[in-house]
């Protein structure tokens, strides 16, 4: 089974997910619905997100780690 992430306009929502319906749980299965919030709003939401960036802005880059010694 494939997972989609669509952004659907609200003049089609309602169209859009009567369609879904009619399809058996078998076949498509709504995991959830929320509202579209772009990547910096969601990021602005986190509490306290703002501030740890405007401070790591403010580190020297000579405390920083180049990619080749990050443990990922």
């Amino acid at each position: 089974m494939k997972t989609v992430t669509l952004k659907i306009d609200d003049s089609v929502n309602e169209k859009f997910t009567w369609l879904l319906e009619h399809f058996s749980t078998n076949e498509i299965k709504i995991l959830e619905q929320s509202e579209y919030v772009s990547d910096d709003e969601y990021l602005r939401n986190i509490n306290g997100m703002v501030q740890s960036i405007h401070d790591a802005q403010q580190e020297p880059q000579e405390g920083g780690v180049t990619l080749d010694k990050l443990e990922w």
